[in-house]
């Protein structure tokens, strides 16, 4: 039978057709797989506008699937009129020196900027959500004063919504706490430990320098992980200070340790393997058989912003954030990063070896707070400093942060990542390493 031609009166509409469609019945599955792949291009590069991390899907030569993560370490700080979720007569767990309103600073502007990354959205912190997907478990913040200047971040965003008990507190100025709360069932604790791994900290009975052992990790906090469902690690600053190191129970070498007789040397190596051993425990206690698993941030180095020596009267006395270009990532800054990411990458790697569920990711937040020399306590760490006058020399904290401040957004990204994670183990994706 012949194929009606749409071509009214045409005597040859026979031919016509065969000569039109016959071509496209041998093509068409080469036609349908490049429309395949037209499909799979537009569905890489122009994700969905609703999903959370506007995250683009990608396939493997397997056919599975995967998810890329948002990289929220790239962007820039914009105006915010919403400001805070809390302040600092609202949350009573503020450090006194990081309450900088509660101490009179005059000037608020440094409350109003978010940051927004460059490819994707960043909400808006939301407590409820986060003592949601947190309930029943509990969550550890392990290292120095950064890790308790974020715990205390936390705690407060969550008290708008929930107030948490204290139940336990040891230690000088309170460097190990815990609190709960009952409304979810969480526990959140502090351990101080400035190297991550077994340290002894100079003192004015002991030695004058620290004396760090890089391959014993801090029973502290590493006796209590079998109870630690999460826990974020940050160090770095401590490194900067004189210290003998030790690895096998020998010296191994040391930094600024003049008349000592030991080999001199620079601190990264020697942060890295107390990264490598902090993560390698971890790892190893609980992503065995028998293991419960773990989720574990690693923030990244947070520099400092002192206009001249921190020790000889320097300040920070900027008020808004630096504008795009003014301020670039490199020298130590780059070199503290830089060895952070790469541990974290290599325990993601050795973290596949095991059975447990074992969540690993890096807190990269070197950037964002390079931008912002305006977030710093600066001579606010003591109340009203200049109530009987500006005085020439005063000290400043341009080390840590102002509470609400710029810290705020790195448990607003943590935040983040743990909605993936959770939304990501629901669907059966699996996660780019």
């Amino acid at each position: 039978m012949g194929v009606t031609s749409p071509l009214k009166g045409h005597s040859n509409s026979y031919s016509l057709n065969k000569k039109l469609f016959l071509p496209f019945s041998v093509y068409a599955p080469y036609a349908l797989f490049a429309l395949l792949l037209i499909a799979l291009f537009r569905l890489n590069f122009h994700p969905f506008s609703s999903s959370i991390n506007q995250s683009p899907v990608s396939f493997s030569k397997e056919g599975n699937v995967y998810e890329n993560p948002c990289n929220y370490s790239n962007g820039k700080w914009v105006h915010d009129r919403d400001g805070p979720l809390y302040n600092g007569t609202t949350c009573g767990t503020i450090k006194e020196g990081q309450n900088c309103i509660l101490h009179g600073r005059p000037d608020l502007g440094y409350l109003y900027w978010r940051w927004k990354p460059r490819k994707c959205r960043l909400p808006r912190f939301d407590p409820n959500t986060f003592l949601r997907l947190l309930r029943n478990k509990h969550i550890a913040f392990v290292g120095d004063s950064m890790a308790r200047n974020q715990l205390e971040s936390l705690l407060c965003m969550l008290t708008t919504v929930s107030k948490p008990n204290l139940v336990y507190t040891s230690g000088a100025d309170n460097k190990f706490r815990r609190w709960h709360f009952d409304s979810h069932k969480i526990v959140v604790s502090v351990y101080w430990s400035p190297f991550l791994v077994r340290g002894v900290e100079k003192s004015k009975t002991g030695p004058n320098h620290n004396e760090v052992y890089v391959d014993s990790v801090d029973e502290r906090w590493g006796a209590d992980l079998v109870h630690i469902d999460m826990i974020v690690l940050s160090i770095g600053h401590w490194f900067l200070h004189p210290a003998v190191y030790y690895e096998s129970g020998s010296v191994l070498c040391c930094h600024y340790c003049n008349g000592l007789n030991h080999s001199e040397i620079g601190f990264y190596g020697v942060m890295r393997k107390a990264i490598k051993t902090a993560l390698k425990t971890i790892i190893e206690r609980k992503g065995a058989n028998n293991g419960d698993g773990i989720d574990v941030f690693l923030t990244t180095f947070s520099p400092s912003h002192f206009e001249g020596q921190w020790d000889k009267f320097g300040a920070c006395p900027r008020t808004k954030p630096y504008r795009k270009g003014e301020k670039r990532v490199e020298g130590m800054d780059a070199e503290m990063r830089a060895v952070e990411v790469e541990e974290m990458e290599t325990a993601k790697l050795n973290a596949k070896k095991f059975k447990g569920r074992l969540r690993l990711e890096t807190l990269d937040v070197t950037k964002l707070s390079l931008l912002r020399p305006d977030g710093h306590p600066g001579p606010y760490m003591y109340p009203f400093p200049f109530a009987n006058g500006v005085h020439d020399r005063v000290q400043n904290d341009c080390i840590h942060w102002c509470l609400p401040g710029p810290i705020d957004t790195w448990n607003q990204i943590m935040l983040q990542v743990i909605r993936r994670w959770n939304s990501k183990s629901r669907r059966g994706v699996r996660l780019i390493p």
